[in-house]
């Protein structure tokens, strides 16, 4: 790509960030896009087919890593000795949310359009994912104590997918609000500890 191009992208992208920020997915235009960009639309579409093409390109990245980062998480402690399980629960998930703060951070901007820009898009749906996988490790781990002769007494399973979807809404509202990086930290170390209490007493361990 020449660098002409490049920096045609660069306000291409400028533009897009701007407008779905401001806007939103849904009510945000092409047009005044490709206006503030300066660029004409014979020109954007030399690089994108559509308004949803343009997202992808500014979001997907880092909604799959966010969403592969997770996955790996949950596997790696599905990986380790069933009876080491209980003692690791709260040192495993607490690595990999910290890692997952610290890059959100990173890409704040890209973040916040997925988590309040994306109606209309396949990336609104990135906290659902993540309970879902959340609830499958949940699950996991209560068949792990069931095994180690410690099961957990019956979780309604509707008060498991509030409880769930309540974590990562706290843990997304850190980024939302744009907390300084050394109190979303604090505030991440405070929140896990209120969720492993809930979370170890539920299950009666």
């Amino acid at each position: 790509m020449s660098e002409a191009e490049q920096t045609t992208l660069h306000l291409i992208h400028s533009a897009a960030m701007q407008e779905f920020l401001e806007k939103g997915y849904k009510s945000a235009s092409l047009r005044n896009i490709v206006k503030t960009a300066g660029v004409t639309t014979g020109a954007f579409y030399g690089y994108y087919d559509s308004k949803e093409d343009l997202f992808e390109a500014l979001v997907g990245e880092h909604y799959n890593f966010l969403l592969e980062r997770f996955c790996k998480a949950q596997k790696e402690f599905a990986e380790i000795p069933p009876e080491e399980q209980p003692d690791n629960l709260t040192s495993t998930s607490g690595v990999y949310m910290y890692e997952m703060l610290l890059y959100a951070y990173e890409h704040l901007n890209e973040f916040k359009l997925i988590l309040c820009c994306s109606e209309g898009t396949r990336f609104s749906k990135l906290i659902d994912e993540m309970v879902e996988i959340e609830t499958k490790g949940t699950h996991d781990y209560l068949a792990v104590l069931e095994k180690l002769g410690r099961p957990a007494p019956p979780i309604d399973e509707r008060l498991e997918h509030i409880l769930i979807t309540g974590m990562f809404n706290t843990f997304f509202e850190l980024i939302i609000h744009e907390m300084p990086l050394e109190e979303a930290k604090h505030y991440l170390k405070e929140m896990r500890a209120f969720y492993t209490a809930g979370w170890m007493k539920i299950m009666g361990q």
